[in-house]
Formats: structure tokens, C-alpha cells, sequence
């Protein structure tokens, strides 16, 4: 019966464990890196933001957020030369026993201050 209650207790500690390796990595993924100024100079500079695919660059939250970043580098305004899909990662995740990949896309803007 020990033996039992033994193996009862591995079995709700692993499925506990997996729960908590799923929301630990929705948190992190979730968390992941905002509007990034990734190369600056006094004249302008390339500031970079992750999106998801299925929402497009244009419309995520963090394009409001890299605006924000180019308005503070450039207090007299700045000019959009250049912008597009910059290189994002992707890695491997365990699903309940499944590997999965997972995708992160990355947008790229260069801009010029005025």
C-alpha cells in the first residue's frame, strides 16, 4: 500500500511540476523584451520590437512603444528611413512531453532625428 501511495504522489508531483513549467514559461514568454534601441548615434539610430505573426508588426503594442523610444533619442522628431523584419529566434519547448517550436518574430525600424 506505501509503494502505492508512493507512486500516487510521483505522479501528482509530475503533473503539478508540468503545470507549473507552463505558466512559468507563458510568464516568460509573455515578459519577453519590449521596444529595443539596438544601435544609436547623435544623427538617428535602429530601434527594434517584438510582434506576433497572426497580429502583424503594425498593429502590436510595442510599435507605440519603439515610436516612444525613437521620440526620446530624437527630441526634435525624427524621419522613418528604413523598416522591416529583422532577425527574431526560435526555440524549442517541451508541451506535455511534445516538442514544439516556437517562433519569435522581431520588427526593425532605422530612423534619422531632424
Amino acid at each position: 500500500m506505501r509503494c502505492l501511495q508512493r507512486i500516487h504522489d510521483t505522479a501528482r508531483w509530475k503533473t503539478w511540476s508540468s503545470i507549473l513549467l507552463l505558466v512559468l514559461g507563458g510568464l516568460a514568454g509573455g515578459c519577453s523584451e519590449g521596444a529595443k534601441l539596438i544601435q544609436a548615434t547623435d544623427r538617428g539610430g535602429v530601434v527594434t520590437y517584438p510582434y506576433k505573426e497572426q497580429v502583424g508588426s503594425m498593429t502590436t503594442r510595442f510599435r507605440s512603444e519603439a515610436l516612444h523610444v525613437m521620440e526620446d533619442h530624437c527630441k526634435g522628431g525624427y524621419t522613418i528611413m528604413k523598416e522591416g523584419e529583422t532577425k527574431g529566434r526560435s526555440r524549442l519547448v517541451e508541451n506535455q512531453g511534445i516538442p514544439e517550436v516556437i517562433s519569435e518574430y522581431r520588427w526593425g525600424i532605422q530612423f534619422q532625428c531632424k
